[in-house]
């Protein structure tokens, strides 16, 4: 799979981060506008034609998951569907985001969990229709130090276990060889996404059933800093989104899971809902801001280029594996019917 990485520098296009200080709501990257000649740009497909007259802002928050691909789809937009209207995307993550969608500040809110009735009633209370749409599927992946030997295949129980509090030791000093006899006598030191992330909830609330992790785990904001972690730690084990491996497997090895037919590693060919991966297989969203999408025409352009072409163009680049055309065709015409 092409690589795609996050800092990305193309012609007429400058993407940069803002940090959000330290309250941890995240990064902001916002992609310059820019103009081009004709010749220099891809061929518009009847979906998307280009509109010289759409300019204005549309802006998006959340799912750090998510980021990528939306990233993604946003840099293309700009450069070569509307490059007079302005995509910014952020990753603060799925509850970081949505604290700012319910109060109406984000016209998309990328989440990589479903939305939860406390923010459907927060967006009640505040008069703002929203929609949640699917946009591809991630496999959750457990990653391990490439000098780690040992623990590259597991069970889906045994690593669901290990994460759980006072499952090995009171103390929550886990060695590896609490979890197979033959593995080393040394102690796991375990990593993941905060509470700012939807694959924090994921992981809590589907894989460990909703269990207390297992004390002192390092929690971080940016996955960047996960990958980091672990590639620099043999004894590290963490849990993240396929993409965030996928562009970093020269750094870091993922772990195949045992879910009762043997190990399979994740892959876009073994993400699926029914597929091999299926137990570590969940969809990742946006929502949309309906009044937005209606009273503002890039709103309502961006959410057509996204499900008419960017999904389907970059899901597999960024490391999703792609929905159903059939899935896609529906939210498009959801989204054109808005008026």
């Amino acid at each position: 799979m092409k690589k795609y990485l996050l800092s990305l520098t193309m012609a007429a296009l400058t993407v940069f981060a803002v940090a959000c200080g330290a309250d941890d709501e995240g990064n902001q990257a916002e992609a310059g506008t820019g103009s081009s000649s004709e010749d220099e740009k891809t061929e518009e497909t009847e979906e998307t034609p280009v509109n010289d007259e759409l300019s204005g802002t549309v802006s998006i928050d959340g799912s750090g998951t998510v980021y990528p691909l939306m990233a993604r789809i946003a840099d293309e937009y700009m450069t070569s569907v509307e490059t007079g209207v302005s995509v910014e995307v952020g990753r603060g993550g799925t509850s970081a985001g949505m604290q700012k969608y319910v109060v109406g500040e984000t016209d998309f809110s990328n989440a990589s969990r479903p939305i939860k009735e406390e923010e459907l009633s927060e967006l009640d209370a505040n008069g703002i229709e929203s929609k949640e749409l699917k946009v591809a599927l991630d496999g959750l992946t457990i990653v391990i130090n490439p000098e780690n030997d040992w623990a590259t295949e597991m069970t889906e129980e045994e690593i669901s276990t290990m994460f759980v509090t006072g499952q090995y030791k009171d103390d929550d000093v886990v060695l590896w060889s609490d979890i197979r006899s033959e593995w080393p006598e040394e102690e796991i030191n375990f990593y993941g996404p905060n509470e700012n992330h939807g694959t924090y909830e994921f992981f809590v609330d589907v894989i460990i059933e909703k269990q207390d992790l297992v004390a002192g785990i390092n929690l971080q904001q940016e996955y960047s800093t996960l990958v980091s972690l672990v590639s620099d730690d043999v004894n590290g084990i963490a849990f993240f989104g396929y993409g965030y491996y996928a562009n970093n497997d020269d750094k870091i090895t993922a772990v195949k899971v045992d879910f009762g037919n043997g190990p399979v590693g994740p892959s876009i060919d073994t993400i699926a809902e029914d597929g091999d991966y299926a137990p570590f297989t969940r969809p990742v969203f946006t929502n949309l801001n309906l009044d937005a999408a209606k009273e503002k025409p890039q709103v309502k352009a961006f959410a057509e280029y996204i499900f008419s072409t960017g999904v389907a163009a970059f899901a597999g680049e960024t490391g999703f594996a792609p929905l159903p055309e059939e899935e896609l065709a529906e939210s498009l015409e959801f989204i054109r019917n808005l008026n």
